[in-house]
């Protein structure tokens, strides 16, 4: 990790990681959650606010899927990839900025806002994924992807744990009460996430290409370029196997990083006890995801994702039938253990399955069908916990998409997957 702290263009690619995780932690795990619930949702019953959350985070998941490959082909036909990166950044600064001056009783308000945030988060990691191409090797892809993941987890765990100070103790920062403090941190993520953006925009470079065309011509390539790329997805088999595989997967992953603070308010649980588990996510996450990184360059990133995905398994059916808070304090540490490292060695073993100048194009493709999940898994246990009225059936749909996923998987081979990139 030292020669990656050295490299200023690494450095730079990876603090992105450690800024817009400040969103991810702070707002779409943490704080929107349960201020949508108890705040601006407060009138609805605690099925209905499920159901309300879970539509909001799939409805800015499919805006994503619609636009990530189209605009990642036009990104790679003009070398825009850092420019999307930084549209879509300041999406999703301007919108977490916007979300504390929702007042009580504005959960209407609230969702469309909160879309607009995860749009910006969602659409700029597409470019940030296709930007690994350009700031690491082959041979340190793993390490590299994992360095990000580990960054990311330990400064949204940082500025989350002043943020969790300051509602716990809201006298002490001069603030009112702890509703006041939710706002602040809304503001403080938005400041976050600018502030340390910046240095991937001065020292992050990309290859240059057609620089004599214009924005229309780049379009218009970039469109014939995408139906071109849906072709070649369907020729190259392991792409198009792993791409299926991580749909489902990560569908499990996605779901339950969204959900699990919703999931254990409705159990009963007390928020602050739900805000220092993800806290303790947060600080397992730095270490476990370095960890990967080694696991995946020394045995191989499949088998690591393979090991991520059983213990997901266990966690989905312990989640199941836990009753006390010390069980989600046990399933905090556990996905603290495998959640960066799944995500890291998911990223790095798709960078080695496809064509190196068309990065973008095809990270669109992989961050679509993240989405996509993320649009099904959501969606599917707020649907479920309404109309079956019980919180811990839903949380059971999440086991069935591991398994495919996990299956899949394992018919994907990654020697002829790389031959046949290396071939187009």
């Amino acid at each position: 990790m030292l020669a990656y702290l050295k490299n200023r263009q690494t450095l730079s690619w990876a603090l992105y990681d450690w800024a817009n995780s400040a969103y991810a932690t702070v707002i779409m795990a943490g704080f929107f959650p349960i201020f949508f619930k108890q705040y601006w949702a407060g009138e609805l019953s605690t099925t209905e606010s499920s159901f309300y959350l879970g539509m909001a985070n799939s409805i800015a998941s499919l805006i994503v899927v619609l636009l990530a490959p189209i605009l990642g082909a036009i990104a790679d036909q003009g070398s825009a990839r850092k420019r999307f990166l930084i549209f879509f950044a300041l999406m999703g600064i301007v919108m977490s900025f916007a979300l504390s001056f929702v007042g009580q009783g504005e959960w209407l308000l609230a969702m469309l806002i909160y879309i607009g945030a995860c749009l910006g988060f969602s659409g700029s990691v597409t470019f940030y994924d296709a930007l690994i191409i350009d700031v690491s090797s082959g041979k340190s892809l793993d390490k590299v992807s994992a360095f990000g993941f580990a960054l990311g987890y330990l400064g949204g765990g940082l500025l989350f744990s002043v943020c969790v100070w300051m509602t716990i103790s809201p006298t002490t920062f001069g603030l009112a009460d702890g509703s006041e403090a939710v706002r602040l941190s809304f503001v403080m993520v938005a400041l976050w996430w600018a502030i340390f953006t910046i240095p991937l925009l001065l020292w992050v470079k990309e290859p240059v290409k057609n620089k004599k065309t214009g924005a229309l011509s780049n379009i218009i390539n970039g469109l014939s370029q995408l139906r071109h790329t849906f072709d070649e997805v369907r020729k190259l088999r392991v792409v198009l196997l792993f791409l299926v595989a991580y749909w489902f997967y990560i569908d499990g992953v996605d779901t339950i990083v969204r959900m699990a603070v919703d999931y254990g308010l409705s159990l009963g649980f007390d928020q602050n006890s739900l805000i220092v588990a993800l806290l303790i996510t947060q600080f397992v996450g730095f270490p476990a995801a370095i960890a990967f990184g080694w696991l995946g360059e020394k045995y191989g990133c499949k088998l690591g994702i393979q090991i991520a995905l059983v213990v997901y398994m266990l966690v989905t059916v312990f989640a199941y039938q836990m009753n006390y808070v010390w069980e989600f304090y046990l399933l905090a540490v556990v996905i603290g253990l495998v959640q960066g490292g799944i995500q890291a060695l998911s990223r790095s073993l798709y960078a080695r399955l496809i064509p190196a100048d068309k990065s973008a194009e095809f990270f669109g493709f992989y961050n679509m069908l993240g989405k996509f999940a993320a649009v099904i898994g959501p969606l599917l246990m707020g649907w479920i916990a309404l109309i079956s009225e019980s919180t811990r059936l839903s949380i059971l749909s999440v086991l069935i998409l591991l398994i495919v996923g996990f299956i899949l998987l394992y018919f994907v081979n990654i020697e002829e997957g790389k031959k046949n990139a290396r071939q187009l």
